[in-house]
């Protein structure tokens, strides 16, 4: 267990504070992954519930984008901790009014959408403080283990999570879920605001970055404009599933929410497995690997549009699931490594915000896509899609590489040499 890359992670003695609230507010999110959709089917209008189900969903996501936009004059000089607590506490408030006006009757799917709005506002700055107090407490060699216990976390989240909201949605309905997801942000919250030192994460001196500086760093550093175009392709096209899923087993399977648990539990398992081997993977090229595990996503979501018998597809999207810790953790270490310290917040908000953005359009998407081609064949796009995203940066990448050696091989270095063991400014420089 020492010799574990994961070892220096729990041992830490600000992230052993902060990893037990994680771990209760990842469980809430894996509950409200059900409990979210389901909700908005039963308050929709029949003949409009795809629709509704698609901005149910984007609703739940899409403001963190615009919050990290709009809100920056007031976040950006926030200690990480701060910045992750209020997250968590707005989340707190605005999901447990939801179970209340519910049991009074005044709940339409109007103000039910709107609810989910106002409980991400502070999303993408929360997710920044959560990785910019992972950079800043851990040396670089462990930035990726500690993505990974973030990431993991969350993977047995969406395990446990699905079955129990099924559970909860037999005997207290959907509403109850979201009753109970309130709850463990209010946990998380009380955890970075209060069971914190202010002293133990250490803070660079001199930060009077404006509020756009994060999409600044992106965009002087080619590396990290590569990696989020690559990032918001990828979530841009997985998010019609969020709504072609459900439809799909409800409409075209005809079955309950228990076999769309069934989903997400493989997912989960899947990436449970994936966040246990993600921290021995920091001798792998990061980049050709992010590459590599989109191709391969894609192709393991063909199945679910296909026609596929259940239980073929049930594996498949648990092995895809597999692949979604990797490629969360090492895009996320890649920008704590590539950032000047001083700007990674603003840096990780202004990431977070595009992929926040991705995948709530990809899903708004999902609604018009579903009433055009059925379920099965937005599921089918999707799958292909993210392919061949894939395929295109696959092709790019091996351009540049024979382009970088091409010209003055005998100065070149070893083709084994790893980006981020290049010296700073050109290691920011590609990928």
């Amino acid at each position: 267990m020492r010799s574990s890359p994961y070892w220096p992670v729990i041992r830490h003695s600000t992230l052993r504070r902060i990893l037990p609230g994680f771990a209760v507010s990842s469980l809430g999110d894996g509950m409200s992954v059900v409990a979210v959709s389901w909700l908005a089917i039963e308050l929709a209008p029949a003949a409009d519930r795809g629709v509704w189900v698609a901005l149910a969903t984007a609703a739940y996501t899409l403001p963190g984008a615009v919050g990290a936009l709009v809100l920056g004059r007031f976040l950006r000089h926030l200690r990480p901790a701060q910045l992750a607590g209020w997250d968590a506490a707005l989340r707190a408030v605005a999901l447990g009014a939801i179970p209340v006006l519910h049991a009074f009757g005044a709940l339409g799917i109007q103000g039910y959408i709107a609810l989910l709005a106002v409980s991400s506002v502070l999303h993408s700055w929360g997710q920044a403080g959560v990785y910019t107090l992972i950079a800043r407490v851990l040396p670089e060699r462990d930035h990726l283990a500690g993505n990974a216990v973030l990431s993991g976390l969350g993977s047995v989240a969406t395990v446990v999570g699905p079955p129990l909201a099924t559970l909860l949605i037999v005997f207290g309905g959907p509403a109850m879920v979201l009753a109970v997801d309130a709850t463990t942000f209010l946990v998380l919250a009380v955890t970075f605001l209060l069971a914190i030192p202010q002293d133990a994460v250490p803070e660079p001196e001199g930060d009077t970055a404006s509020r756009t500086a994060g999409f600044a760093v992106i965009r002087r550093i080619p590396a990290l404009s590569a990696l989020l175009a690559l990032t918001f392709a990828f979530f841009f096209l997985f998010g019609p599933v969020y709504v072609a899923l459900p439809l799909h087993v409800s409409d075209d399977l005809g079955a309950s929410a228990g076999v769309l648990a069934a989903y997400y539990t493989a997912f989960g398992i899947g990436a449970v497995l994936g966040s246990v081997l993600t921290g021995f993977l920091s001798r792998w090229r990061m980049w050709p690997t992010t590459v590599g595990i989109v191709i391969g996503f894609g192709a393991l979501m063909l199945p679910l549009g296909l026609g596929a018998p259940t239980a073929v597809s049930l594996v498949c999207f648990g092995m895809a699931g597999l692949l979604w810790p990797p490629y969360a953790s090492m895009s996320a270490t890649l920008f704590q490594r590539w950032a000047p310290s001083a700007l990674l917040p603003h840096t990780l908000a202004a990431s977070s915000a595009v992929r926040v953005l991705s995948v709530p359009l990809g899903t708004a998407l999902g609604g018009p896509l579903v009433a055009g081609l059925g379920a099965a064949g937005a599921l089918r796009l999707s799958g292909t899609g993210i392919t061949l995203v894939g395929l295109a940066a696959a092709a790019l990448t091996l351009r540049a590489e024979r382009t970088r050696y091409e010209p003055a091989a005998g100065a070149a270095r070893p083709a084994g040499a790893e980006p981020e063991a290049e010296p700073e400014a050109e290691a920011r420089s590609r990928p």
